[in-house]
């Protein structure tokens, strides 16, 4: 196993409400047989580069022979990693990319999902001050869907100054920054700004705020922060309208295949997210969509200098790679 660290610098500085400016981040990218994965662990689920890269390294000389039995590999990496699923989601990825690669087919061929059923991205524009988040509104002119980074006392002013520039629509994410009568207040607010969704609202493990808020607002809540794996959906059944479901939080391909099937057993919404990203990361993501409701897909286009191509947009509409595995070049 080949790791690397790669630091990917941000066009703009990035901020949401609980995490400062940041203008850079860096990413683990691993090769295996041939097999590449690429994971971006956040501080807030308790995992950095370093914890990742020895991680990888633990795990690199357990891995057995037979790498095409992907979900046997994958449940002895579980026991051994125990928590570490941004760590295992690199692995995963690199295993299918690996298998696609040998089999000469892309991932959605290679699962059976139809490439042409894609949703649009959207794009994300983060928290500064009103004017540069309007000219970022501006500047997003290629991009269908916007989605706005919210959770300061000046939510409801930064959603009227966006709808003096654009009419598209929005989706917002306060990243856990709201109570829940507050969030019902906004809400209430922000729907006669044509917002089509709010992402979590309150704090993760209020799982009685969010059932409050979704019971007293118009829009859908998405669930981010409170859903890492298949594990916690029962419990959200009831509580929120979906999931928010990302590769570096929950382990990996299998794993989020797993949330899409049990979430639409509980008539959950699905939305597939990211991290900021390069486009080994994005687009295996982008493979499962075909499977979602919303794309939130955005990673690689806040940064400058992204290493690979992989999935491309239409009007902002994921085109997927044909070409085997992840895809990227």
């Amino acid at each position: 196993m080949d790791i690397n660290i790669t630091e990917l610098q941000l066009k703009d500085p990035f901020k949401i409400a609980r995490r400062a400016t940041d203008a850079s981040r860096q990413v683990v990218s691993i090769e295996i047989d041939g097999g590449i994965g690429e994971t971006a662990p956040a501080r807030f689920y308790g995992e950095t580069v370093e914890t990742v890269s020895m991680a990888l390294k633990t795990i690199a000389p357990a891995l057995p022979d037979n790498l095409d039995a992907i979900h046997d590999v994958m449940e002895d990496v579980e026991t051994t990693l125990g928590g570490n699923y941004a760590a295992k989601s690199a692995i995963d990825m690199a295993l299918h990319d690996r298998l696609g690669k040998k089999l000469g087919v892309p991932l959605y061929q290679l699962w059976g999902l139809n490439p042409h059923k894609t949703p649009c991205t959207s794009f994300t524009i983060g928290l500064d001050e009103l004017e540069v988040m309007a000219e970022k509104t501006r500047r997003a002119e290629a991009y269908p869907i916007l989605k706005v980074k919210l959770g300061t006392p000046r939510d409801i002013e930064i959603i009227q100054k966006l709808r003096d520039v654009t009419d598209k629509p929005i989706y917002v994410d306060a990243n856990t920054a709201w109570a829940p009568k507050e969030a019902v207040r906004k809400i209430r607010e922000l729907a006669r700004y044509g917002v089509e969704l709010v992402e979590q609202p309150t704090k993760p493990n209020d799982l009685a705020g969010l059932k409050f808020v979704r019971e007293h607002s118009e829009l859908p809540i998405i669930a981010d922060e409170s859903v890492k794996r298949t594990s916690n959906i029962p419990a959200l059944a009831g509580c929120v309208d979906g999931i928010n479901i990302k590769l570096v939080k929950c382990g990996g391909l299998l794993e989020a295949r797993r949330m899409i099937h049990v979430a639409r057993a509980h008539d959950l919404l699905v939305m597939i997210g990211c991290m900021i990203e390069s486009s080994i990361g994005i687009t295996a993501a982008a493979h499962l969509t075909p499977l979602v409701d919303y794309a939130d897909l955005d990673g690689h286009l806040l940064i400058a200098n992204d290493p690979y191509t992989g999935v491309t947009l239409d009007e902002g509409k994921l085109i997927l790679p044909k070409r085997p595995g992840i895809g990227v070049a």
